[in-house]
């Protein structure tokens, strides 16, 4: 079972529907318009729910801010791999992270990929960030409506990704070609790296090209989360001008 806890979050989890909630604990003696929204689709969705003190809803969320809700639920579902690369659509985009290992980064993340409507998103077995409470909590709501697969050999996986006809560019500063350079109107596997290593040498011998992000200022790279919803959105902004 899982932890959620925050208002954007467990309202994802259950209008998705995408994992059944054992039941819902809601902070006693508060209740704002958000709180009562839950409470009220909990009661619509027949979902057992109960009212407790702060310190109970603290320490089942390990003391992190919970925002007056917590929720217990069926385990994430992992993607098989091949659910993710089988027939692809014209312009396919995944995402592919080498290694994040901070939560927030991979929370982060994942948040931008549901905003721009990403495929899939494949990430390591290790060394490596897992999908929990702290990534549930950051991604606000999006791990319910993404598709992540956890693999054990990412070099395996690209190449496989690659025989699909889906082309994988890896993204990291101090590359020569920017990303506006880069035609991103293909079926497309963008690899991001690790927060201070970025992309492991293996995996980036595996990617088709290589670009980075231009920047102009003192500061040449950025977060990993901020990279990837620039990323994110050059891709995006790419395909809109090519729609007629």
């Amino acid at each position: 079972m899982d932890i959620l806890y925050g208002t954007h979050s467990v309202l994802e989890c259950i209008k998705s529907g995408a994992r059944p909630i054992e039941r819902l604990y809601f902070l006693q003696g508060f209740a704002n318009r958000s709180l009562q929204d839950l409470i009220q689709l909990a009661k619509e969705k027949k979902i057992p729910f109960k009212f407790e003190l702060r310190t109970v809803l603290d320490r089942k969320c390990n003391g992190m801010v919970h925002q007056g809700v917590v929720a217990i639920c069926a385990s994430q579902a992992f993607a098989d791999i091949e659910e993710l690369i089988i027939n692809p659509k014209q312009l396919k985009l995944l995402v592919i992270l080498d290694s994040i290992e901070d939560p927030r980064n991979l929370g982060a993340i994942l948040r931008s990929c549901a905003a721009f409507e990403v495929d899939g998103v494949i990430i390591p077995k290790d060394h490596a960030a897992g999908l929990s409470s702290v990534v549930a909590k950051t991604a606000e709501g999006a791990l319910e409506h993404l598709k992540v697969a956890r693999v054990t050999n990412l070099t395996q996986t690209i190449e496989q990704i690659k025989q699909a006809g889906i082309w994988v560019l890896g993204v990291e500063s101090g590359q020569r070609q920017s990303l506006e350079q880069v035609d991103l109107n293909v079926p497309l596997a963008l690899v991001l790296g690790n927060e201070g290593k970025g992309i492991r040498r293996l995996v980036r011998e595996h990617c088709d090209f290589l670009a980075s992000i231009p920047a102009q200022g003192p500061i040449l790279s950025l977060n990993v989360s901020v990279a990837a919803g620039i990323t994110l959105y050059e891709v995006v902004r790419q395909r809109n001008m090519k729609i007629p």
